[in-house]
């Protein structure tokens, strides 16, 4: 059909492996180091934190690591997500580009996130770990955490940025729900928190900070383990299925992606549909333009330095290579609070120091007002963090109408907004800003990286 409208997968045709784009990367990532020897981890180094299956995930090279009948048997209550021809918002836009979404907000959760929370619960449950520490900035990622806790057993505990704990109370409700303890971070459960709550009692917290105290807890306590939402290899691993099935999908659309725009503030959703194209790409396939669209008011891929940091505010996790604005930059307060991270993935950084990949920094509001041109065309209300996907496809489908061109648009719709209306009526209202960050405070996080040789 020439009007078709979405691309479905049934679930027999659910992906039986994840894809590891590191088996074929031209050349290897920098390895993470040991904060205190400088020297690359070992998996005993890691085991505190995580079960080993997912320490063997995150150094493996195998191109194909099998999905485990437990994870797929819970994969097929949403996936294979559908793709959609966005005919309606092409119309509006009066562009000959060929518009298409992946929509990850059919899961429970409501985003992108449960392909790896699942699969981390999994792993730790059959690791005989019973609680989880974890942080969240927008709620996306506890939620999806707190939710496969619930099917596995395992008790969650959340340290959610006190910004967006404050802005989103339903993200933290929904955590709740699915039985999860959600508190806001920085707070008084820690060392680190009390020692930051000293220094400032009306700190708004940062990704930085509340995986300092997820850490924290995971490290004092031989019964817990810590989960990671997003940046590690083996996170982006599982979020690969998202492209798998794009792939798929778009052999059924007799078409392929000539650009894929994707939302940046760790890397997860990122990945997840670019990786198998990049892949795909590397071992001889059509060529694609992959751009990386991020908030201007943290944006690591675009003014971030690539060097070895922490990943955390307090200096408890290993040393990565990756862009990074400094482990104790503190981004403003703008609703993506998913996107609100210092540093971006190390394999997402690589990729962009081999060129693979484009960078793009976004104003706030300029993102709003593409997530409701989309709503009011394509009826789904984006998360703020996915506004930021629109607005790239928008800028590239506008691009294709300006140049006479139709190009083959993909992005990845990562999660809905229906916990985000605030964000919404502040911008219906004009009360959204375009907010920016220091450059004083910028230089000084960055003067203050770790002393590691490249």
């Amino acid at each position: 059909m020439t009007d078709r409208v979405k691309y479905l997968l049934d679930e027999t045709r659910l992906p039986t492996t994840w894809y590891n784009l590191a088996a074929d990367l031209p050349v290897p990532c920098p390895p993470p180091l040991h904060p205190g020897t400088l020297q690359p981890l070992g998996p005993d180094d890691l085991a505190p934190l995580f079960p080993m299956a997912l320490i063997q995930q995150e150094v493996s090279t195998d191109r194909e690591i099998e999905i485990p009948g437990p994870v797929r048997d819970v994969y097929r209550q949403w996936r294979p997500t559908p793709l959609f021809r966005a005919r309606r918002l092409e119309q509006a836009l009066q562009t000959p580009a060929r518009i298409y979404y992946k929509y990850e907000g059919v899961s429970p959760a409501g985003s992108h996130k449960p392909n790896t929370s699942v699969a981390q619960a999994y792993y730790n449950r059959e690791a005989g770990i019973r609680k989880i520490a974890t942080e969240t900035g927008a709620g996306q990622w506890g939620s999806s955490l707190a939710f496969a806790g619930a099917l596995f057993g395992i008790e969650v505990q959340v340290f959610m940025v006190r910004v967006s704990y404050d802005q989103k109370p339903y993200r933290r409700a929904l955590m709740e729900t699915y039985g999860a303890t959600c508190v806001p971070s920085p707070s008084p459960l820690t060392q680190y928190g009390r020692a930051v709550l000293a220094r400032d009692p009306e700190c708004k917290g940062s990704l930085g900070m509340a995986i300092s105290e997820a850490v924290e807890v995971a490290a004092s306590h031989p019964d817990t383990n810590y989960a990671l939402g997003s940046v590690l290899n083996h996170v982006l691993l599982h979020q690969t299925i998202i492209g798998m099935e794009a792939i798929d999908q778009f052999e059924t659309a007799d078409d392929y992606p000539d650009v894929i725009v994707g939302a940046t503030g760790g890397g997860s959703n990122f990945a997840g549909i670019t990786f198998p194209f990049i892949g795909a790409k590397l071992r001889g396939g059509p060529d694609v333009r992959i751009v990386a669209v991020e908030p201007a008011a943290c944006p690591s891929l675009t003014r971030g330095r690539y060097a070895y940091d922490f990943g955390d505010t307090g200096h408890m996790t290993p040393l990565t290579k990756m862009h990074t604005l400094g482990s104790t930059f503190m981004p403003p307060g703008f609703h993506a609070g998913g996107l609100r991270y210092h540093g971006m993935a190390p394999m997402v950084s690589h990729l962009r120091q081999l060129g693979l990949i484009e960078a793009r920094a976004l104003m706030q509001k300029a993102c709003f007002e593409a997530g409701v041109q989309f709503a009011r065309a394509e009826g789904i209300l984006p998360a703020p963090e996915a506004n930021h996907a629109v607005r790239g496809a928008i800028d590239e489908a506008i691009r294709c109408r300006e140049e006479g061109v139709s190009r083959a648009i993909l992005f990845n719709l990562c999660g809905h907004g229906h916990f985000d209306m605030q964000a919404y009526t502040d911008y219906f209202a004009d009360k959204l800003t375009d907010q920016t960050y220091d450059e004083s405070e910028l230089a000084m996080a960055l003067a203050g990286l770790p002393s590691v040789g490249s």
